[in-house]
């Protein structure tokens, strides 16, 4: 199992130990940096910033949001930071949910998520792929366009700039059940959000879809530190904003994850807390055995033996937000 660092997304502005981190991963041999993006930050410039300083480490989004770009443009970005980078990028995509789609991105959400995330992935592979120029006849993309409010002037175009690499690695964020097996047919890997080593059996059956050398890169907090209750309330508060606040009361992918995964009753009144204002009520009623079985936290002995729990499933690319360099030297020792 490879270990992966992941930045997250910015919220003020740009958090200057990120490339301290990244040197610090890069030098005790992580495998791989990660960037994200919700409605402010994107997670492409950051990685261009970080390839400009380092020379090994990977270069992921998890994820980078499709509603934010069309599928050439998303392959575009991919290709620009595979060349500037000498072949290490990897592409991480999410769908999101219909808050941030029709709310941040002003475009409706797709009735069929399932049959736009493959017609973007198609489009995505066409262009890394440069047979021939991008053409798809789709439901939600269209290569070239032919809807009633344009020119009838389209070209079919392949790209200018020869890819470095047609393999470039594409993995996508799936909660869903249909989607984690669709994800498993056509990806390079799965970026899973909440996964628990003693529920690797869940996915079984969709993961044995998938072709050989496919990635299940989750991600998960991590912290070395003496009180574990401590240690979880960041954890915490994480589930608490995307469980209680990163959705409609109508849908919301991250509470109802945390449903199957057997918090139905604690997702909902999570969200009812948040509704209503009360965050930090909202928070303290994570349950905290949901928060611990999705990170590593504690003291190195309690992370040593959670961490062989990762090790004994499906996981081949651990990316782990971890807060200081002892954590990430503690995790980096113990995996080797």
């Amino acid at each position: 199992m490879r270990l992966g660092l992941a930045l997250g997304y910015w919220g003020r502005g740009p958090d200057p130990r990120h490339l301290d981190l990244v040197r610090t991963a890069e030098d005790l041999g992580y495998h791989s940096v990660w960037t994200a993006e919700s409605w402010g930050s994107d997670a492409f410039t950051p990685l261009t910033w970080i390839a400009a300083h380092t020379s090994r480490i990977r270069l992921g989004t998890a994820v980078a949001q499709m509603a934010a770009r069309t599928p050439t443009a998303t392959a575009m970005h991919a290709l620009t930071l595979d060349h500037l980078s000498g072949g290490r990028m990897m592409l991480g995509l999410g769908l999101s949910g219909p808050q941030v789609v029709e709310g941040w991105y002003g475009r409706p959400f797709p009735s069929s998520p399932l049959t736009l995330t493959r017609e973007y992935v198609d489009v995505v592979r066409q262009v890394l792929r440069r047979e021939g120029p991008v053409r798809l006849a789709g439901r939600y993309h269209t290569h070239p366009y032919t809807g009633p409010d344009g020119t009838g002037m389209g070209k079919p175009l392949k790209s200018v700039t020869h890819p470095l690499r047609s393999t470039l690695p594409l993995l996508l964020g799936a909660e869903g059940p249909k989607n984690i097996a669709q994800t498993a047919r056509i990806a390079d890997g799965w970026l899973p959000l909440y996964w628990s080593p003693d529920r690797a059996g869940d996915h079984a059956g969709a993961l044995a879809q998938a072709p050989e050398g496919f990635l299940v890169a989750p991600l998960a907090q991590a912290r070395v530190c003496a009180d574990v209750t401590e240690g979880l309330l960041p954890v915490k508060a994480m589930l608490g904003f995307y469980v209680g606040g990163m959705g409609h009361a109508r849908r919301n992918f991250h509470a109802e994850l945390m449903a199957r995964m057997g918090y139905a009753d604690e997702a909902a009144h999570v969200r009812e807390l948040f509704a209503r204002g009360r965050r930090e009520e909202a928070v303290r009623a994570v349950p905290d055995a949901f928060a611990d079985e999705i990170s590593l936290v504690g003291p190195r002995e309690r992370i040593a033996e959670r961490l062989d729990r990762w090790r004994s499933g499906p996981v081949t690319d651990l990316l782990v937000l971890a807060p200081d360099p002892h954590t990430l030297r503690v995790l980096a020792d113990l995996n080797s």
